[in-house]
């Protein structure tokens, strides 16, 4: 049995709780690796990433390369003395970093490889109305989520589940299958398996304005799907228009009912607390959303400061 000597390598939220499991297990983590800070929000107040604030907590090597590639960042690395890297959420690596632990380099990738290989797995699967997903271990290659799969894991994806709720659970069912997959290569009992490509294999696109706007001409389940698989980050989003007022607002919460009706695509309704839009084959019921300078709010506390009229729509 070989002691491992990690370097951890990660970014956002969902890198943490994976990088805690390690911690608290008490393996010795050699050195944390996360992205250089960068201004972020309305004030461009430059902020650090989830990881850093974590591995400063727990007084771990921190280093935040702007170049992997460059002699002082792999100088760095190589000192750590690293016999195995574990990625979670960070970004592609070069072959002088992935090769450089002798055990290896893998990556905890959130879905059930071969699918969903790419920037948003966690969002497509939803949006694309799967009924389960998974997180998958898997050593690093020369290519985007394509390496040999040590481990995989499954779970069920809840018919009203949002994306930031199955982000939550996909955290803890990661980071059982870190933890048993650094048992494995601990062990020297890790096997892996090679990925099968098919032509139908589904990607994760990275998300962009373009693909997060809802589109009232698709089905209502299809617009409901892409609502929850983008709430609460990055938030699907349309245009409201009322007369001479047009709005960008994002919808973070809905629900949708098949109903015959004979009012035009968009068109939206109001009671004194509810907001609904049709759509082809029903009615969407809009809970939760945010008009441009203002808060995520309910329908009905919209509703208390904005009055639609019968003219309104959504395009």
């Amino acid at each position: 049995m070989e002691k491992l000597r990690i370097v951890f390598m990660g970014t956002p939220d969902f890198a943490v709780g994976i990088l805690d499991t390690i911690y608290k297990n008490n393996y010795d983590i050699v050195g944390v690796i996360t992205a250089p800070d960068k201004p972020a929000g309305r004030g461009q107040k430059v902020s650090m990433s989830a990881v850093k604030e974590y591995a400063l907590e727990k007084n771990l090597r921190l280093l935040q390369p702007t170049n992997l590639k460059s002699e002082e960042f792999l100088s760095e690395l190589r000192s750590l003395e690293a016999n195995l890297q574990v990625v979670v959420a960070f970004r592609m690596l070069p072959e002088v970093v992935w090769k450089m632990p002798k055990l290896g380099t893998f990556n905890l990738h959130a879905s059930l490889l071969p699918e969903y290989r790419g920037a948003a797995p966690i969002n497509w699967a939803i949006i694309n109305g799967e009924t389960k997903t998974g997180v998958t271990t898997f050593f690093i290659d020369d290519k985007i989520d394509t390496g040999a799969m040590i481990l995989s894991k499954e779970t069920k994806i809840g018919a009203n589940e949002t994306a930031g709720e199955l982000h939550d659970r996909l955290m803890h069912l990661g980071s059982e299958t870190v933890l048993e997959t650094l048992q494995l290569i601990e062990s020297g009992k890790a096997t892996t398996t090679l990925q099968e490509n098919h032509p139908d294999v589904k990607t994760a696109y990275k998300l962009n304005k373009d693909n997060c706007k809802i589109d009232w001409s698709q089905s209502g389940k299809t617009i409901f799907n892409l609502i929850r698989g983008l709430s609460p980050y990055p938030a699907a989003w349309t245009y409201i228009k009322d007369g001479e007022n047009e709005w960008n607002v994002k919808i973070y919460l809905a629900s949708f009912e098949e109903k015959a009706h004979t009012d035009g695509v968009g068109k939206i309704t109001t009671t004194k607390k509810e907001i609904f839009v049709m759509v082809k084959d029903g009615v969407l019921k809009i809970e939760s959303l945010q008009f441009p300078g203002k808060k995520r709010m309910l329908a009905h506390e919209l509703l208390n400061g904005i009055k639609l009229s019968e003219n309104a729509i959504a395009l």
